[in-house]
């Protein structure tokens, strides 16, 4: 059940579609693609030794040559390692040595974040942008290599709150059953489609590239490499039946873009938003301006791209009694899902009681990667543990009410306190710290840190802000300091991090009153 069979499949019956795009050229077509694969394959396997399961990293900014390196990694029987290119060296690192990378694939972007950490190590770096990574694609083409449903197909690294990124281990069973769940629940994808790659494709835009491949669909990466919503809007005049995926933050960006108004809106397909909540007042505003093209998912990485979804109907159907209540839900359960709410002891509790949401389906992880201990914690009693809480209306849509322990949701990036606050509190005149997030009319939230100085020592915000850029990525560093002279703590010495949101409220409000002064 090797992953890669898709691409075999739609270069046989479809070679001549176009398969890779950059803005509006063509640069590979299926059967392009599917030669290229199986040369990378074929020099994985036999120029740099690999065998079948082991790691290979992807290090890089959106480029066409993304999903080429993705299938030539399966088309040998290799897993792919995807990592966020907007990391720090230290963390990318980290999860090459986790996962036992032994070759990276980059672009010249981010090359020297990827190259600087190779010395010293048993690391082969290929840039996509050599003449290096050509003549590997040229190779003589291997045959592709037989995976058991069950083998590793993708890790995907996400943060934990112990601060160490965890490898959530998805299998080719995992990955068809996500890719038959989006042709089910989401939309019709033909060869006449296209997949507008907004996103990371190092997140779940990669692999909602899966369907596209598997129906030798259109796969779109934008030339300006990040988001920019004038191309975007450009290339719907471009193409047909485009579907794409923003977070809220994008969606909002989009639908206030003044260039909307003459878009070719008769070409987009759907809009799949999720990632982070979507305030009901935007959401209202996108499907006025968007018309019924919305879908929205909630998930996590270790049940990728499937766990709920809000679909088209669902944001149309305005005469429904409830729809209010379902439009401020995060909707049903994908097909194939079991969704359960909690207590406890894992029971199943009563429509509209708060408990952790649980799931259960061929999407859900194998287990994360060399963590057993972490794994039997997650996964226990034959449930996903996803530790966010909500609760289920009768009808079955889940109302997600908070997210797993306190991470931070900041411009569609998940962000975990605790990897912060090790950074902050090797500072030596840091005592205490306690990161958290606060609300931001833009990125949802911003990650603000709650300093409390040992006695008689001072520390500046500039002192810390150079800590976080040499540690973590810049993403994460806390855009705001609060220097207080305590925390506030329980009985038990817990941090109340209840009465720190509401401190931190305050001093927003005190700001602003200033500035209006």
């Amino acid at each position: 059940m090797n992953i890669a069979q898709l691409l075999l499949a739609a270069a046989r019956a479809n070679g001549e579609r176009p398969a890779l795009c950059l803005g509006p050229a063509v640069v590979a077509t299926y059967a392009d693609l599917a030669s290229r694969a199986a040369g990378l394959a074929s020099a994985l396997r036999g120029r740099f030794g690999l065998q079948a399961g082991d790691r290979v990293g992807v290090a890089m900014t959106n480029t066409p040559a993304y999903l080429e390196v993705l299938f030539g990694i399966w088309w040998g029987g290799l897993v792919a390692v995807p990592i966020n290119a907007r990391l720090h060296a230290r963390e990318v690192a980290y999860i090459l040595a986790s996962a036992g990378a032994r070759v990276c694939f980059t672009n010249e972007e981010i090359e020297s974040v990827v190259g600087s950490i190779a010395p010293g190590r048993d690391l082969e770096v290929v840039s996509v942008d050599s003449p290096d990574h050509a003549r590997l694609v040229a190779s003589d083409g291997l045959a592709l290599q037989p995976v058991a449903p069950g083998s590793a197909g993708w890790l995907f690294y996400t943060s934990g709150t112990t601060g160490r990124p965890k490898g959530a281990t998805l299998t080719h069973r995992n990955l068809m059953a996500m890719l038959l769940g989006y042709l089910a629940d989401i939309t019709q994808v033909t060869p006449r489609s296209t997949i507008l790659h907004a996103a990371p494709l190092s997140h779940g835009t990669g692999l909602m590239a899966l369907p596209y491949v598997a129906k030798a669909a259109a796969n779109v990466v934008l030339e300006s490499r990040s988001l920019d919503h004038d191309e975007v809007l450009d290339l719907l005049g471009r193409y047909r039946g485009v579907t794409m995926y923003h977070t809220p933050t994008m969606l909002k960006r989009l639908v206030n873009h003044p260039a909307l108004a003459t878009a070719r809106l008769e070409n987009l397909d759907t809009v799949f938003y999720g990632g982070s909540p979507m305030y009901l007042a935007d959401l209202h505003q996108a499907i006025e301006r968007l018309g019924p093209r919305l879908a929205q998912m909630w998930a996590q990485a270790e049940t990728p791209n499937t766990g709920t979804v809000l679909d088209k109907h669902h944001h149309a159907d305005t005469t429904h009694p409830r729809y209010l209540e379902r439009l401020s839900s995060a909707g049903v359960a994908r097909t194939g899902i079991e969704l359960r709410i909690g207590d406890a002891n894992d029971d199943e509790v009563a429509p509209g009681e708060l408990g952790e949401i649980l799931v259960r389906g061929d999407t859900v992880m194998a287990g994360y990667w060399d963590a057993p201990e972490a794994t039997a914690e997650t996964l226990r009693n034959g449930w996903l543990h996803t530790g966010d809480l909500g609760s289920m209306d009768e009808d079955g849509f889940l109302t997600i009410k908070d997210r797993a322990k306190d991470m931070i949701i900041s411009g569609g990036f998940n962000i975990y306190p605790r990897e912060i606050e090790e950074v902050l509190q090797q500072h030596p005149a840091v005592l205490e710290v306690s990161v958290l997030g606060r609300p931001h009319h833009d990125l949802v939230e911003e990650v603000v840190a709650c300093i409390v100085a040992r006695p008689g020592m001072t520390v500046t915000d500039a002192e810390l802000d150079a800590l976080c850029l040499d540690n973590i990525a810049r993403f994460k560093r806390p855009r705001a300091y609060c220097h207080l002279a305590e925390l506030p703590k329980s009985y038990y010495g817990k941090i109340l991090k209840r009465e720190l949101r509401e401190t931190i409220g305050a001093e927003q409000q005190s700001a602003l009153a200033e500035r209006r002064q």
